[in-house]
């Protein structure tokens, strides 16, 4: 989940890929050469370039490296021939041997099959709004065959030529969000035979519905892993959401996003810190309206949305902290005084007493949490995309 320190050249060479595309992709729409999928750019291949497998095969990456080391001087070699007359002999030879001699990588582990929505992304990212609209949607299209926890095991499951995949795991994170969008719309087939094994919805679903089905399932999923191994293995987004601070005028949650943020669910003490904004989460059963001074999210979505990633029935007196990139780092739970090491649900496999420099963590619990989210920020491939 996390990249540790030896990592920056592999973190480097997985952004170079996805940025190259993507401005593959915007050159060829420009030029009229992308047919537009669902409003957007569809990508015109059936492979595209996979960062998840270069960071699982680090002898491949490798390779790529220096591939693209080798075919960058070539590219060199050509240039200085053309403008250099009298060695261009030279340079044009040594062309054709830096391409012999690159250590090309395996095609199977750089090239995953690609669908024409691959880069694209959700217009109105992760929000509780759309995590609400999503679960109605499940529960109308999806349920009967993966179930009411997403792991395959629906009424209809046993019935299916090809058993539904279970969605509680990390299946969500290993593809690319513009892969599940077009799973959702066209339906899948089976990989030897061609056969279908989940229709299409794209006939009673649009792109906004196929968007808030996927942000439900991942906050299904984050729920359902922090209930099975009590912490969260893929990393989950802190929900957009509507904010009021006392008189002022309602803003978005992501409007923070370079700060810490806390969320305090249901009437738990509250106490201001600086090194954190906090947020009241108003319980829609509470009749007590919050503080004057607080900032306070009221929706009902809100509410369900962090229940459900937060994998509980009874978010009241829960805290959530998200770091300053907004990914949900930290839980404490309802009673709990204090803050500890264990609270930290998302984390790398580094060791909890030092942060990446060697120092010492922080004495106190919530000050040794927030030097290690500092020290260890989130950083993920999902479907070959770097985050």
């Amino acid at each position: 989940m996390n990249s540790t320190p030896g990592a920056d050249w592999l973190n480097l060479l997985i952004g170079l890929l996805q940025d190259a595309q993507l401005q593959l992709l915007r050159v060829l729409d420009a030029l009229g050469l992308a047919q537009q999928m669902h409003g957007r750019p569809g990508w015109p291949w059936e492979h595209r370039l996979s960062g998840e497998n270069l960071l699982i095969d680090l002898g491949q990456a490798r390779s790529l490296a220096w591939t693209l080391v080798f075919v960058g001087v070539a590219v060199l070699a050509l240039l200085l021939a053309l403008f250099w007359r009298r060695p261009r002999f030279y340079f044009l030879a040594l062309v054709p041997m830096l391409l012999i001699a690159a250590p090309w990588p395996e095609a199977h582990v750089v090239l995953v099959p690609a669908t024409p929505t691959s880069f694209q992304s959700s217009p109105t990212g992760f929000t509780a709004a759309s995590i609400a609209q999503g679960r109605a949607l499940y529960e109308q299209n999806c349920v009967a065959c993966h179930g009411a926890d997403g792991k395959g095991e629906g009424p209809l499951a046993a019935s299916l030529a090809v058993w539904p995949p279970d969605l509680s795991g990390p299946l969500l994170w290993r593809r690319a969000d513009g892969d599940l969008l077009w799973r959702i719309l066209h339906g899948t087939r089976d990989a030897g035979q061609g056969k279908t094994t989940m229709p299409g919805f794209g006939g009673k679903l649009d792109e906004a519905d196929a968007w808030a089905l996927i942000d439900y399932m991942k906050a299904q999923a984050a729920g359902q892993s922090l209930r099975a191994l009590g912490n969260w293995p893929q990393p989950i987004g802190l929900p957009d959401m509507a904010v009021r601070c006392g008189s002022q005028p309602p803003r978005w949650l992501a409007s923070w996003r370079g700060q810490r943020v806390r969320i305090v669910a249901g009437d738990a003490a509250l106490t201001e810190d600086p090194r954190l904004v906090t947020v009241r989460l108003v319980s829609p059963s509470s009749k007590t309206a919050p503080a004057a001074a607080d900032c306070a999210a009221e929706s009902v979505a809100a509410w369900e949305a962090l229940a459900l990633i937060a994998g509980t029935d009874r978010l009241a007196g829960t805290q959530l902290i998200a770091d300053r990139d907004g990914w949900l780092r930290a839980r404490g739970e309802p009673g709990k005084a204090g803050w500890s090491d264990d609270d930290l649900l998302c984390r790398s496999e580094r060791t909890p007493s030092a942060t990446a420099d060697g120092a010492t963590l922080p004495a106190d619990g919530l000050g040794a949490l927030i030097a290690r989210m500092d020290a260890e920020p989130v950083r993920f491939v999902k479907g070959g995309f770097i985050h």
